[in-house]
C-alpha cells in the first residue's frame, strides 16, 4: 500500500526538498545511482563489463520545462555515446532514454522529442549500439510508440518498454512481437488510476507472464525486466518452450539490486544487462525504485534511522 504514496511523493516539491536535504540520502542514493557524471561512472562500467555483464545507461532527469533543457539532455546523451566509443564498448552498452527529457511534454513536444532523440539514435548506431525508449505514464505512450515506429524505419534495432500493469499492454505486445521489435517488459512504476491499470500485485504478475509469453512466441527480441525470482524462472521456461537460444532474449535488472543474481545469470550463459543510471536530477528515479520494492524502502528507512 505504500507504493502509491511514494509515487505521489515523487511529484512533490516539498518532499523533494526534504529528502534531498537529509544527510543520509546521498549514501542511499549511491546504491542505485553510482555517479553524477560520465567520468564518475566509467569505473563502474568497466567493473560490470569486466564481469561479463552488459549495460543499459540512463542519464536521469525528467522535469523539462524549456526547449533548452531538452537540447541539453540530447547533448548529455551524445557525450555519453562519445565515452562509450572511447571505451570501445559499443557492443556491450546500450542507452535508455525518457522522451520527457527530450521535450515531449512541451508545446509541440512530439516533434521536439523526435528531433532531439534522433541524433542520439544515429550516434548510437554509428558505434554499434542502440537506444531503448523508456515507458512513462500512460498519457505519453501513444507519442512514445509513434516515435519508436518512426525511428525503426531507419534504425530497426531501436527498442521500447511496455508495462504489464496497463490494460492496453497485451495489445501493444502483440503488435510489437509481430513486427520484430526489441521490447523490455517491466511491471510498471508510475502511479496509474484503476481505469487504465491493474492495482493488485497478483494480477500484475499474472499479466506479466501472459505478456511475456506473447513476446517469446513472437519474432522480436524480448528483454525481461524483473528482479522477481519466480518471473525469472518462468521467463527461462517460456524461452525454452519457444525454442529461443540464449542470445535471443535477455534479462535486465537495476544497478544495486540483486547483484549476485546478475552474476549468476551471466555465468549460466544468459545475456544479463544492468540498468545503470547516473546524473544529478536523481529524485524521481530514486523514489520509483523505493516504490517498486518494499525491501528498497526498508533499506532507506533503516539508513535514515541508523544515521539520524
Amino acid at each position: 500500500m505504500l507504493g502509491p504514496v511514494i509515487l505521489a511523493a515523487s511529484r512533490s516539491d516539498r518532499m523533494r526538498r526534504l529528502i534531498s536535504a537529509a544527510p543520509v540520502t546521498k549514501q542511499v542514493v549511491d546504491r542505485f545511482i553510482p555517479g553524477e557524471t560520465v567520468d564518475e561512472i566509467v569505473p563502474i562500467v568497466l567493473e560490470l563489463t569486466g564481469k561479463g555483464l552488459e549495460l543499459t545507461m540512463d542519464v536521469v532527469g525528467e522535469d523539462i520545462t524549456r526547449p533548452e533543457q531538452a537540447a541539453a539532455a540530447r547533448d548529455a546523451y551524445l557525450h555519453l555515446v562519445d565515452r562509450i566509443k572511447d571505451l570501445e564498448l559499443g557492443e556491450r552498452i546500450e542507452m535508455s532514454v525518457k522522451l520527457s527529457m527530450f521535450g515531449q511534454a512541451l508545446e509541440g513536444g512530439h516533434e521536439l522529442a523526435l528531433a532531439n532523440v534522433r541524433p542520439v539514435v544515429e550516434a548510437a548506431a554509428a558505434i554499434g549500439t542502440t537506444v531503448t525508449l523508456d515507458a512513462e505514464d500512460h498519457t505519453t505512450l501513444d507519442s512514445m510508440f509513434a516515435i519508436h515506429e518512426e525511428l525503426r524505419k531507419d534504425f530497426p534495432q531501436t527498442g521500447c518498454v511496455i508495462q504489464a500493469y496497463l490494460y492496453r499492454t497485451e495489445d501493444d505486445a502483440r503488435r510489437l512481437a509481430a513486427n520484430g521489435s526489441r521490447v523490455r517488459l517491466v511491471k510498471g512504476a508510475y502511479k496509474e488510476p484503476a481505469e487504465v491499470a491493474l492495482q493488485r500485485k497478483q494480477d500484475i504478475d499474472t499479466a506479466y507472464v501472459r505478456i511475456l509469453r506473447i513476446l517469446m512466441e513472437g519474432t522480436g527480441y524480448p528483454m525481461i525486466g524483473s528482479h522477481d525470482p519466480r518471473l525469472i524462472s518462468i521467463g527461462q521456461e517460456l524461452a525454452r518452450r519457444a525454442g529461443r537460444k540464449l542470445d535471443e532474449y535477455e534479462f535486465q535488472m537495476l544497478y544495486g539490486i540483486r547483484s549476485d543474481e546478475h552474476l549468476r545469470l551471466a555465468a549460466e550463459g544468459h545475456r544479463m544487462r544492468v540498468y545503470t543510471a547516473y546524473g544529478t536530477d536523481w529524485y524521481g528515479y530514486f523514489m520509483r525504485r523505493l516504490a517498486e520494492k518494499p525491501a528498497n524502502l526498508r533499506f532507506f528507512v533503516r539508513s535514515m534511522v541508523s544515521k539520524g
